[in-house]
């Protein structure tokens, strides 16, 4: 192919004719559909008139495209803004290219970087996609002079080679020697700057001083660039990086999963892409991609760069609609991120990305793949690292001793497998995905096991008597969600029911009855298989009760009530307070069906139980006190009920935060018995509950609906009332 004879008129000539394909629109309309404000009517004029003699900056002909492509739509032109932008990308860089190359006369004289090289630079990746911050950034950080090497340090599978081969490409006009050094084995980095010493015509130079020279040539073409792709600790690296006089003249851009690099270099951390980012590459990559169904995909796959690149080839090579594979990356997820290929790097699949790191842990700290292991059977959310208090969990007593367990966490967080934040640990849902498909049968069970009672340990079972009992459920019930999905282990199924219930009581607790219903069924059916189970049984009949009744379902609680209460007196003592927690729920069972009378005595019995066991001020006698009051309330009878709301509402207020939830249930019905008696302090009351359960269940929420509700009809009663009052006779 014949280059052109000046690259300045080619490049122009693409840009006039996107502008007439987008219909020809003035300069005052492409500025007025500059959202971004970095075109000017100067720079305009210069871009078409192709006054420059090197590229223009890839901002100002990105913002040039976009503004064609909307003045476009305004013409009701179907232009792609995605194909534009991408096309003009690759134009962009071929223009790089041609004027480097171009005869002197075609340029200015003497340019910065005349006698530009390349050694193993991998292609440019066209479907690169946003990141312009943090190339800025690595700009900035390494002209600034503070440090000649930065290391940009992410999760594997994060883009950060990507980001560092788009970073010599994008500003190679500032570099006249650049070069790609694999730097994952050490051993092997040296043999790879013996090839650049005689790209630089360094002739019979012994294997040890190759570095260090090879770095002294560069001086000769400064300012230069050398990449050290995926490094790991800089101890072995040490070597590979640039000193004395050469320091001054180049940069090192070192790509690593691996902290530690503090101390050698500035680091730039490379996060997973924002979603809009993944949702912008899926949606440009893949045909039929619907934003919802992106949004939806780049959920699953945590918006990592790699997992995103190999979906998109997956379902360009298999023709896969976007909908079926979001289908398939629901229930498949272990299994398809083995699946798809990169076209640059077809061997590159998430599902093998941290072996390496891995195998590392498994010689040089087993205790940590343990715990790696442990970890990847939870949710993606924090995990708090006192889980693991029992370090017998981990297999190894000596993890026992403070600094051997502190460096068994570290070496997650120091392999780049896991964010460790504060007492917690983070990991990428693919990473636990990866993980958890090269797990054994026997590990995954045996694993399951071990978290299964360590949770047991870690949950509050008194969820009403704890005080900061929702604090630390809201923590681990991501967790137990997780880890109670499938059938459980035949060691651990009694321990499996017992954890669905507890959060299922826990999730009643906050009004989550959604969430609460399977949970409480599934342990039901669990302990309905069990032979000796009736206690338990009961357990999980009246907490589904329960949450029946607070959906308004009473006709559907009263079964499991009765039930419970028949198994918990057939095999419980009579003053057991479950069957305390029965009576109490029966009797507000059968107040919400409108038999009141029958209610009453269960009720006043739960009471005189829970007042024997625990005390006159305990958190669970003003349970059943409310209960009470509700019934009397009921029979319209709020001179009986006032004593009983007042004591509970004093009990709840000793025992939890003034904005618990059990206080502003309190004061909603405290709020109605006031008002019942006219009281017009009622109206205060149901504001003060209102609030509450708005801050704690959201304003979306029923009960908070009601409650609001409550508060503005009693509120208007009581203006409509000294409306009346104040009339004249």
């Amino acid at each position: 192919m014949e280059l052109p004879s000046a690259p300045q008129k080619w490049f122009t000539g693409r840009l006039r004719r996107l502008c007439v394909s987008s219909g020809a629109p003035t300069q005052a309309q492409l500025l007025a559909h500059d959202r971004s404000n970095v075109l000017t009517r100067s720079s305009l004029s210069d871009l078409l008139a192709g006054k420059f003699i090197k590229p223009p900056p890839w901002e100002r002909v990105a913002a040039y495209v976009g503004a064609c492509v909307r003045a476009a739509h305004t013409g009701r032109i179907a232009l792609s803004l995605e194909e534009e932008l991408a096309r003009l990308r690759a134009d962009h860089a071929t223009l790089t290219d041609l004027l480097e190359t171009a005869a002197p006369e075609l340029r200015a004289p003497a340019p910065l970087c005349s006698r530009f090289r390349v050694v193993r630079l991998p292609p440019r990746n066209p479907h690169f996609t946003g990141r312009n911050a943090v190339l800025r950034e690595l700009r900035q950080r390494l002209t600034s002079g503070r440090t000649v090497a930065q290391a940009v340090r992410g999760l594997g599978g994060a883009g950060k080679t990507q980001l560092a081969v788009e970073y010599a490409y994008r500003y190679r006009s500032q570099y006249r020697f650049v070069a790609f050094v694999d730097a994952e084995d050490p051993n092997l980095v040296t043999s790879q700057f013996a090839t650049l010493a005689q790209e630089l015509g360094l002739a019979e130079v012994p294997f040890d001083e190759v570095v260090p020279r090879v770095y002294g040539a560069l001086r000769d073409h400064s300012p230069w660039l050398v990449i050290l792709d995926n490094g790991d600790r800089p101890g072995p690296l040490v070597n590979a990086l640039p000193s004395g006089d050469a320091e001054g003249s180049g940069h090192v851009v070192v790509t690593t999963r691996s902290r530690g690099w503090s101390g050698r270099a500035g680091v730039v951390d490379l996060d997973v892409f924002t979603r809009r980012e993944a949702t912008e590459l899926l949606g440009r990559r893949v045909d039929g991609m619907t934003p919802a169904v992106a949004d939806r995909i780049a959920e699953h796959l945590g918006d990592l760069p790699l997992a995103l690149e190999q979906a998109a080839g997956y379902m360009d090579y298999n023709h896969t609609p976007p909908e079926d594979y979001l289908a398939l990356l629901t229930s498949r997820l272990e299994d398809m991120i083995a699946l798809g290929e990169l076209a640059d790097r077809p061997a590159v699949v998430v599902a093998t990305l941290w072996q390496l790191s891995v195998r590392r842990l498994e010689s040089e700290r087993p205790q940590a793949k343990r715990l790696l292991e442990l970890c990847s059977l939870l949710a993606p959310d924090p995990i708090p690292l006192d889980l693991f208090s029992n370090r017998s969990d981990l297999g190894d007593t000596a993890v026992a001793d403070p600094v051997a367990w502190d460096m068994t966490v570290g070496a997650l967080a120091g392999l780049g497998l896991a964010r460790r934040a504060r007492s917690c640990l983070v990991l990428h849902r693919l990473v636990q995905a990866a993980i958890r498909s090269s797990m054994p049968d026997v590990v995954r069970v045996e694993a399951r096991v071990r978290l299964c009672r360590a949770l047991l340990r870690a949950v509050p079972h008194d969820i009403h008597g704890v005080p900061d009992a929702g604090s630390r459920w809201q923590i681990l019930l991501p967790h137990v969600v997780m880890l109670t999905r499938d059938e459980p282990p035949s060691e651990c199924v009694a321990e499996t029911a017992l954890l669905l219930r507890l959060a299922a009581v826990y999730l009643l607790s906050i009004g989550d009855h959604q969430l609460a219903m399977p949970l409480c069924e599934r342990a039901l059916v669990i302990d309905e298989s069990l032979d000796d189970r009736d206690a338990e049984i009961g357990f999980d009949l009246i907490t589904l009760a329960q949450i029946h009744r607070e959906r308004g379902k009473a006709l559907l609680a009263r079964p499991p009530a009765e039930r419970a209460l028949s198994l918990h007196q057939s095999c419980l003592p009579s003053d057991s307070t479950a069957i305390a927690t029965d009576l109490a729920t029966l009797a507000r069972i059968l107040c919400a069906l409108g038999d009141h009378e029958a209610a009453v005595p269960l009720a006043e019995r739960a009471l005189r139980i829970d007042e024997t066991a625990y005390g006159q001020d305990d958190p669970y006698v003003s349970f059943d006190l409310i209960a009470l009051a509700t019934v009397y309330l009921n029979l319209n009878d709020p001179s009986a009920a006032a004593p009983l709301i007042n004591r509970a509402l004093s009990i709840r207020e000793a025992c939890y935060a003034p904005d618990h939830l059990y206080i502003g249930y309190a004061l909603l019905l405290k709020a109605q018995v006031m008002s019942t008696l006219g009281d017009p302090t009622g109206a205060s009351l149901a504001q003060r509950g209102a609030l509450i359960l708005g801050s704690r269940l959201g304003q979306a929420h029923a009960k908070t609906e009601d409650a609001v509700a409550l508060a503005t009809g009693l509120l208007e009663r009581w203006r409509h009332n000294e409306d009346q009052s104040g009339e004249p006779e």
